[in-house]
């Protein structure tokens, strides 16, 4: 009973919970809440009749709103149908009431239509007089912006950019933002900076034809400004030489009067072209109208782009200055190609220095000093170059004068030039090298014009002129001028001891100085500066050109015994002259010999050295031509007994020596000994070279004695003293190895040489064993070949084989004696 009890009990809960369940779900859906899925998920979950019992449960909901709603309406029906009524009653009335309102609205609209009228006609007269009102007002306002903009027409037309300019700042800031809200004037706001852009065009037009025309025009500004700082230089010179007259005749010596008479007019000249000619002084502004660069740096200026106008300048002018630094590959052939190159440059940088102090802030000192600088390492550079292509010292010269009118025009409008100095000073040394080399030439012509034959003078005229162009005295003219100067003309003809070269060679000399001057002028030098190039220029001259010169002429095939003594001659007297020349460059600078740092001239050692080389020549070709009649010797090596005189060619030979050396009377004494001396010992080695020849296989005992005989002709040669100033018998010293060998055969003495070899006291004790058996082996040779082909009695043949042992028993004593002279060595 309790189990049933108390399973009831949990029915009746079950159920009731599904009621609460069931009220939940139908309390949600009348909600209207959204979505209902879990409402009505948890009505059938897990029972199996959960709808049918959740549709009667609605069912039964759905007939208590029925019910409730048929409680309202049955509570208001009553109320509604007496509005109902009301309403139907109402609606007579409100016809009458439409009716007369449609009335009443039509009489009021024709009553009104008037007065609209003319309403609408007031209305649009004040409209109109407020527009006209307004329209003067804006037109007041309108009208300067288009008068500004006319005149601002008008300036561009008549190409006043500039104030045009100043018409649009004014349009810009004062008049156009009054009247900013009307169409034309956003035309014209949109019109200025392409109006701007047109003048900053133009401008640059005008600029660009300025630039044109300064490049076209830079050489000719160049020409007249270098030709003013010219005139004013000469002018500058002629002052100070007029006031310094001493100065110019010891720069010119014999020159002076022309050279002053010359500036005298010069300076006339000058003072009257001045007078006549005041007005055609030109400058760079008469030749080139500035004003398109003052117009576009104003320009460029006010439209805030001056910076762009200054850099662009710049680099045009920039390229214009390498364009016109860049010479033509043919400068160097003609003067007036450098003189325009020059013009150029010069008319370049007066246009810049103009624009430097006509201008603030286009071009600065700072950019004009970079431009120079760049531009000066360029010039030094094509006149490094081009100068070393030029071979005429005048060409070189006449650069020398352009450079330094260049550098001094340049120098007077504030640009540093002394880079331009110093390449100076190397284009001086090249212009000694072209004066060295047409001075080599002038020399080369002097030497082969010259008859090297001391010069002829008739009388005391001819005499003077030779003393005026040459240094030279004659002690014995000078003695009978002093002493008895009315017999002086009978000194005459006579004869100088030096060649027609020697004058001619020394006024060259001069020349040469005068040349190497005229560059040294200008060079803003001092005295002792100049008188140092002076003689280092006139050293290479003698030392190098010269001494070259005569070295060529002793060394030429043709220059004879003759001209080479007349050459030692010369050189004697042109050392001798070079003192003068010292003294001659001294006067021209006027620095005296004794300073400290005056160099010497090296004349000296040029015509010592050239005195030994004619020395040695003539020794040379001595020994040149006694070998030329050594070979025309013909011996009969085989010959049984002597001609009984001389040879022939030995004989032409002495008579040729003893004449040459006749000629010699005029050379030092020591060379005219020397030389004899030389061709005796060359005569004496050259025929015992003849004895002791390899090819000669044999000589005769008769060869001998011929051989003897030509050496005592030579002996007498030498003893005849055909050169004074030989002491004793020390010519004929040059022959005694001859001699000592030639007795040694002729007396067949072999039996003292072998007992007296090796003695100071041998009488041959200048024999050399080698060369007695040398000769003797051929002299064996010889008696052999003898023998055989004569056919004597037997008793000759016999004596023949006797000497024959005699000389195979000195033979072989003579190699024991060579052999030990090989051995001791």
């Amino acid at each position: 009973m309790a189990r049933k009890s108390k399973s009831n009990l949990s029915e009746l809960c079950l159920e009731e919970n599904k009621d609460q369940i069931y009220e939940n779900a139908l309390a949600e859906i009348q909600s209207f809440e959204l979505p209902l899925g879990t409402t009505l998920r948890s009505v059938y979950d897990d029972q199996p009749n959960a709808h049918q019992k959740f549709m009667e449960k609605l069912d039964a909901c759905i007939r208590n709103h029925d019910r409730e709603i048929e409680k309202m309406c049955n509570f208001h029906h009553q109320g509604f149908v007496d509005a109902i009524t009301e309403l139907l009653k109402v609606r007579a009335d409100a016809e009458k009431l439409k009716v007369q309102v449609t009335d009443t609205n039509r009489r009021l609209q024709d009553a009104g239509k008037e007065v609209i009228s003319q309403t609408e006609e007031i209305i649009r007269c004040r409209v109109q007089q407020r527009n006209i009102t307004t329209v003067v007002e804006k037109l007041q306002l309108c009208l300067p912006v288009l008068e500004m903009y006319s005149k601002l027409k008008e300036q561009m037309n008549v190409k006043r950019y500039y104030s045009a300019l100043k018409t649009m700042e004014q349009l810009e800031n004062l008049y156009l933002p009054r009247v900013s809200q009307y169409r034309f004037c956003q035309i014209m706001i949109e019109n200025l900076p392409k109006l701007r852009e047109e003048i900053k065009e133009i401008s640059m037009s005008d600029l660009k034809d300025f630039l044109e025309s300064i490049r076209k025009h830079s050489d000719r500004i160049g020409e007249t400004a270098m030709k003013q700082a010219q005139q004013q230089k000469t002018f500058s010179t002629t002052l100070q030489k007029q006031n310094n007259v001493n100065y110019g005749r010891n720069m010119h010596l014999g020159r002076s009067r022309i050279s002053e008479s010359k500036n005298e007019m010069t300076l006339k000249r000058t003072f009257e072209d001045d007078d006549e000619h005041e007005d055609e002084v030109l400058t760079a502004q008469d030749l080139v109208d500035f004003s398109p660069v003052y117009r576009c740096l104003h320009i460029y200026s006010v439209l805030g782009d001056g910076e762009i106008f200054e850099n662009y300048y710049r680099k045009q002018r920039r390229k214009q200055a390498r364009l016109v630094l860049q010479p033509q590959s043919s400068m160097h052939e003609t003067v007036e190609g450098y003189r325009r190159y020059f013009s150029q440059i010069v008319g370049f940088f007066v246009v810049e220095d103009h624009i430097l102090h006509v201008t603030q802030g286009l071009v600065t000192r700072t950019y004009t000093d970079e431009l120079w600088n760049m531009a000066l390492s360029k010039i030094v550079a094509v006149l490094r170059t081009h100068s070393s292509y030029c071979t005429d010292p005048d060409l070189v010269l006449e650069l020398k004068n352009l450079i330094v009118v260049f550098a001094d025009t340049l120098q007077g409008y504030g640009f540093p030039v002394n880079r331009l100095f110093d390449l100076l000073f190397e284009i001086r040394d090249q212009y000694n090298e072209t004066l060295l080399k047409k001075w080599s030439g002038l020399f080369r012509d002097i030497f082969e014009a010259d008859n090297y034959s001391p010069i002829p003078v008739a009388n005391e005229e001819e005499y003077k002129i030779v003393i005026s162009k040459f240094p030279f005295q004659d002690p014995e003219l000078d003695k009978v001028r002093m002493k008895h100067p009315h017999i002086l003309q009978q000194s005459f003809p006579k004869k100088l001891p030096m060649s027609q070269s020697v004058p001619q060679i020394y006024m060259q000399v001069k020349e040469f100085i005068y040349a190497s001057l005229k560059f040294s002028e200008s060079l803003h030098r001092s005295s002792t500066e100049i008188d140092d190039m002076l003689r280092k220029s006139t050293n290479l001259l003698l030392t190098r050109t010269l001494s070259s010169c005569l070295q060529n002429l002793i060394k030429k095939p043709h220059i004879g015994l003759t001209e080479l003594v007349q050459i030692i001659i010369n050189t004697t007297h042109l050392e001798q002259a070079c003192k003068y020349l010292e003294d001659f460059i001294s006067n021209i600078t006027n620095i005296s010999q004794l300073t400290v740092h005056t160099a010497r001239l090296y004349g000296l050692s040029t015509f010592k050295d050239a005195r030994h080389a004619a020395e040695g020549e003539i020794y040379t070709k001595l020994n040149q031509k006694i070998d030329e009649f050594i070979q025309i010797a013909d011996y009969d090596w085989t010959m049984s007994e002597s001609d009984g005189r001389a040879s022939g060619y030995l004989m032409d030979l002495i008579n040729f020596l003893r004449s040459t050396f006749q000629v010699f009377t005029h050379l030092p004494g020591k060379v005219a000994q020397t030389a004899c001396m030389s061709a005796c010992q060359h005569l004496s080695m050259s025929l015992m070279q003849m004895l002791l020849d390899s090819e000669l296989k044999q000589i005769s005992m008769g060869a001998i004695q011929q051989f003897n005989l030509d050496v005592i002709q030579c002996e007498l040669f030498a003893s005849s003293e055909p050169v004074p100033g030989f002491q004793g018998d020390t010519l004929q010293l040059a022959f005694i190895d001859l001699r000592q060998l030639l007795d040694l055969f002729m007396v067949w003495d072999w039996s003292t040489y072998l007992a007296d070899y090796g003695q100071a006291t041998s009488k041959y004790l200048r024999v050399n064993p080698s060369t007695a058996l040398t000769l003797l082996e051929k002299v064996h040779r010889g008696m052999k070949d003898s023998s055989k082909k004569n056919n004597i009695f037997a008793q000759f043949r016999k004596n023949d084989r006797d000497k024959q042992k005699l000389i195979e028993t000195v033979v072989k004593q003579l190699r024991s004696l060579v052999n030990g002279m090989s051995q001791h060595t």
